[in-house]
This record gives C-alpha cells, sequence and structure tokens, in this order.
C-alpha cells in the first residue's frame, strides 16, 4: 500500500527564511524510501492557528492524506505549540506512538522528556508530531514507520487489515 502524506515543518526561522528547513526534507526522503507519496509540504510560522487550519485543510481537503508528519513545535520554548494546534483538530487520540518515540528516545538521549509531540486521528488521516531536529525527527519517524501502512489500512476501513492479526489465547 501506497501512503499518501503530507510533511508540514513549524518553525519561526525557516518560515522567514532565516534558517533552511532540514527536517521537512529528511522525512520526505525516509518515507520515500517506504515506498510513499509526499503529497503536500509546507512551511509555517509558530502560530496556533495556522498550524490547526493547516491540518484542517490537508485532513478536510480534497487530496485525501493518509497521514500528515508535523516537524517541530514539540518542545518547552513558549512558542512550542504544535501538540496543542494538533490536539484542538484530532477526533481521536493515538497515545501509543508518541509514548514509542519518547520511550525509543530516551535510549538515545534524557531529553527526550522533553518532548511533548502527540499523535492522533482526524476523519481517515493520521497526525503525528516529530521534533524539529532532523535527526531525532527521522529517528522518531523510522520508531512508528513499522506500523503506518497498517494503521492507515485500518483508517480506510480496508476488509484485509484484519487479515495479519494472530490471536493468542491464555
Amino acid at each position: 500500500m501506497t501512503i499518501s502524506l503530507g510533511i508540514l515543518t513549524v518553525s519561526d526561522r525557516s518560515f522567514s527564511g532565516e534558517r533552511a528547513d532540514s527536517s521537512g526534507p529528511a522525512l520526505a526522503r525516509a518515507a520515500e524510501q517506504h515506498g510513499w507519496r509526499i503529497a503536500r509540504t509546507a512551511i509555517i510560522a509558530d502560530e496556533r492557528l495556522k498550524i490547526s487550519s493547516t491540518l484542517v485543510d490537508w485532513c478536510d481537503g480534497t487530496e485525501n492524506l493518509d497521514l500528515i508528519l508535523t516537524t517541530g513545535g514539540t518542545g518547552f520554548s513558549p512558542r512550542d505549540i504544535t501538540p496543542e494546534a494538533t490536539f484542538a483538530v484530532i477526533e481521536r487520540s493515538a497515545p501509543g506512538m508518541a509514548e514509542a518515540m519518547r520511550l525509543a528516545s530516551l535510549k538515545i538521549t534524557p531529553h527526550a522528556m522533553l518532548s511533548r509531540g502527540i499523535a492522533g486521528i482526524r476523519g481517515a488521516t493520521l497526525i503525528i508530531n516529530l521534533p524539529g531536529s532532523p535527526k531525532a525527527a527521522q529517528e522518531n519517524f523510522e520508531v512508528v514507520a513499522p506500523v503506518l501502512t497498517h494503521a492507515v489500512e485500518l483508517l480506510k476501513n480496508n476488509p484485509n487489515a484484519e487479515a495479519g492479526h494472530r490471536t493468542t489465547h491464555a
């Protein structure tokens, strides 16, 4: 299954041209290695309403995005509000993904405790907040990548989505 995704970089400095966006392109390369299609990319400032409205447009738009990866705005800085903007638009949360990313990242750095990224669902689109550092964004993406095809199949109500499940009984 080919996943159609959007990559949204949230960074005041990249938006203003002060610093090149390296996280968005790094995520695009990683997703393309999985054979997924990058349908949308954008760089926006750390503005809560702009983040939320972009997520809504991308989820509810005609492009039928399966997945949106955000990068940036997940830390402790006063302007880091990507999780709050995401929470405002999701209909259901997917906490296991954020928990898995933080757990894996803690094996690399104690600073993983400072990540506030979330994951959730709006309609049939999964949204995952990733850190703004290219290295951390890629590391976190690789943690969740193995389950994303199955997650999208479930969101699309694909009748074959359950075929790979094994049932175990105690």
